[in-house]
């Protein structure tokens, strides 16, 4: 009896041993089978990010963006494609004016030349011998007549100013072998005194290169065809001279920027030719609208120019002591500041576009996550326009009952989604994103003086990037100084409605006639007249 027990009981310990065995073999394999699951969603994962990163950048080649217009001013054949799809544009500003023929006619409804512009008539008579009635033998009467207008172009007119300062002396002390003193006018003030640049000029090359992005080497050529040779390495030193001169007035726009309630931030690169290997950076700073500023709101527009540095010292060196809130992309530099950020919905909804754009053409548009988070963009976009001309009061009373419901919805939409999309794919970057900047991207709805996105500082800061696509880079750390300061003072002509040239000419002629403590404020853009080139009469 005893033996038929330990019998089976060395049996089941036998079978035990067989099935912890069995146990650990089929635990080995299903760690096998899982690790082979997981390499397989890592592969499965990284192919579908790769196959997004190509459908992106096909879409990039050759598709068509919906956030921005084509790049006209790199378009080689500009004249045909815009002749063929514009055939009446010549028409355009062409005015019939038949009411002296008949009373009752109404003129054609087509936009009118402007009225400041200088009219000269030109009569186109028929010949005398026609202005008798070929029945009667009766000399015609007037009965009115039928004008249009077209619009000529003169090309630029060069002229030497001469500047004579008579000089007076004392006769009878010359006479009686005393000693004379010459009396002469003291010479006008100017930014480059012993040069032949008047503020006219120093402006038009100004505003050529930072305005209309025209190279130096380009205005070279032109001013040749006058038979003026001016070399750019003149013109550089000229512009050097004048942005040194500007200094103390950006030092006073700075002031006024830093008193804002509201102010948006950006930044680009630079490659600057004295330190190629280190990528050099444009900051920019603004407030106000797109146009007409005034001394309570004005429109200014800084350039910061950094060399070798995109991190938070710059922002924070800049915006020192600034609490106000501040309008920023989701770039980690501004964190530090002491501003209020405020995030860009446009930023974020840029992310849903490319996912988008990455799935293939069949399944775009055809609804799915990223086709409901589009959606919900246009309805917070929409409600943007409507009130876009509304008091801040009336803004921020519209959001409180509008766009913050729609804000709740996207919100728990967003913390279901990031659960179910892949981390890694196209979609699940944009709800991380969105999702990490969401404390920035709903402070709009907080007060009426926001903006929904930061396409403001986007905006000012193209002109610079047009620019940079043109001439490359700067040569030395002074010259990109220099370009940051110009920039500036157009900008912010710009965003004030003043004409960049006729600002810039203006500002020359004072800024020489000024002592180093003398107050600048009139020649803030908002504080002057203004000023257009038919006031200069250029």
């Amino acid at each position: 009896m005893n033996k038929k027990l330990s019998h089976k009981s060395n049996e089941l310990v036998l079978l035990r041993a067989l099935f912890a065995e069995k146990e650990a073999q089929n635990n080995e394999l299903q760690l096998t089978v899982d690790k082979l699951n997981d390499a397989l969603k890592e592969s499965e994962a990284r192919y579908q990010s790769l196959l997004e990163k190509m459908q992106l950048a096909r879409h990039r080649q050759f598709g068509a963006s919906s956030e921005s217009l084509p790049k006209e001013d790199c378009v080689f054949n500009e004249a045909e494609e815009v002749s063929s799809d514009t055939e009446d544009e010549d028409e355009e500003f062409e005015v019939e004016d038949n009411t002296s023929l008949k009373p009752h006619f109404k003129p054609k409804g087509r936009q009118r030349l402007p009225e400041d512009l200088p009219r000269e008539r030109v009569i186109v008579d028929v010949p005398e011998e026609e202005k008798t009635c070929s029945c009667c033998q009766v000399a015609l009467s007037s009965m009115g007549e039928d004008t249009s207008e077209k619009l000529v172009y003169v090309p630029a007119k060069l002229y030497v100013e001469v500047t004579v300062r008579p000089k007076y002396v004392c006769r009878l002390c010359e006479t009686k072998g005393e000693k004379t003193t010459i009396v002469m006018a003291t010479p006008p003030a100017s930014i480059i005194p012993k040069g032949i640049a008047t503020p006219s000029l120093l402006a038009q090359i100004i505003t050529h290169k930072y305005h209309y992005a025209l190279p130096l080497y380009r205005q070279e050529s032109l001013f040749r065809q006058y038979g003026i040779t001016l070399s750019r390495k003149t013109m550089s030193q000229w512009i050097l001279r004048c942005a040194d001169a500007f200094e103390p007035l950006m030092a006073h726009l700075k002031a006024n920027l830093l008193t804002q309630p509201v102010l948006f931030a950006d930044e680009t690169t630079l490659t600057v030719l004295e330190d190629p290997k280190k990528k050099s950076y444009i900051w920019l700073y603004g407030c106000g609208s797109d146009r007409g500023g005034c001394a309570e709101h004005p429109g200014i527009v800084l350039f910061d120019y950094q060399d070798g540095s995109r991190g938070h010292d710059c922002p924070i060196s800049y915006l020192s002591g600034y609490g106000g809130y501040l309008h920023v992309d989701g770039y980690s530099a501004y964190e530090k500041t002491d501003s209020i950020l405020v995030g860009c919905l446009a930023h974020a909804r840029r992310k849903f576009v490319e996912a988008e754009n990455c799935l293939p053409k069949g399944r775009q548009g055809k609804g799915g996550k990223t086709q409901w988070a589009l959606n919900w963009f246009q309805k917070i976009y929409r409600i943007e326009k409507e009130i876009k001309e509304l008091s801040s009061e009336s803004k921020y009373t519209i959001r409180q009952s509008q766009s913050k419901a729609l804000l709740d919805t996207f919100k728990k939409w967003l913390d279901k989604s990031v659960t179910e999309v892949p981390p890694k794919s196209k979609l699940g970057e944009a709800i991380r994103y969105t999702l990490n900047q969401w404390s920035k991207l709903n402070r709009f709805i907080d007060d009426g003086q926001l903006s929904i996105d930061n396409n403001r500082a986007e905006r000012s800061v193209r002109p610079f990037t047009v620019g940079r696509n043109n001439w490359l880079f700067s040569n030395t750390h002074r010259g990109a100084r220099a370009s940051a300061v110009l920039y500036s003072l157009i900008e912010t002509a710009k965003a004030n409605d003043c004409e960049p040239y006729a600002y810039l000419e203006y500002v020359l002629h004072e800024i020489p006639k000024l002592k180093s403590d003398d107050d600048l404020t009139h020649l803030l853009p908002w504080n002057i007249p203004k000023i257009t080139r038919q006031d200069h009469n250029i």
